[in-house]
């Protein structure tokens, strides 16, 4: 079954600093139109840093829409166009002050299809080493060192919330595991 829908008519309804948010007319599967909203975003580099005794390092920020303090992996956002990869290592840096010697590909995420285009890039880090972070001007961090096992257990119960946080440590453990490292 063709399932594509096919754009009518788009109109940017919104054009922020981060975020662009355009009305669709589109054109279903059975013919009829229908509307979408749709929230263009640049995409986002994740990153499950573990050193060589098996610790990830976690950030915990204050996130306005939710008014709470949530516990993440390091991320960040893309500038439109830039390359995920040089993204990554930027923003382990800038969050955590770590470089890493080895990297694997875990993937890409889509973590709101109903509405938002994001593509989140999501890296396991490895073979750490350690400098001064230094977070953007309006970014606020607390490191947080824990087992990777304690981390996989907190996303597996429900204490960790953030999806690409679970998201991102499952598969990290998931890699580890098939490489005997976890």
């Amino acid at each position: 079954m063709e399932l594509t829908e096919k754009t009518l008519s788009s109109k940017l309804v919104y054009d922020g600093g981060l975020l662009k948010v355009y009305y669709d007319t589109v054109e279903l599967v059975n013919g009829a139109a229908s509307w979408r909203e749709v929230v263009r975003h640049p995409g986002a580099v994740v990153m499950v840093p573990v050193d060589r005794d098996g610790n990830v390092y976690l950030v915990r920020q204050y996130r306005y829409p939710y008014g709470k303090t949530i516990l993440e992996v390091p991320a960040g956002k893309l500038e439109y166009g830039e390359e995920p990869f040089p993204a990554a290592r930027r923003e382990l840096e800038e969050e955590i002050g770590a470089h890493a010697e080895t990297w694997t590909p875990m993937g890409e995420m889509l973590p709101t299809p109903g509405f938002c285009d994001e593509r989140q890039y999501v890296y396991l880090a490895r073979d750490l080493s350690f400098g001064e972070n230094h977070p953007d001007v309006d970014e606020f961090l607390e490191i947080v060192k824990m087992p990777l096992k304690e981390a996989q257990e907190m996303a597996v119960d429900g204490r960790l919330e953030d999806s690409k946080t679970v998201a991102a440590i499952l598969r990290a453990c998931r890699i580890l595991e098939r490489e005997g490292d976890g």
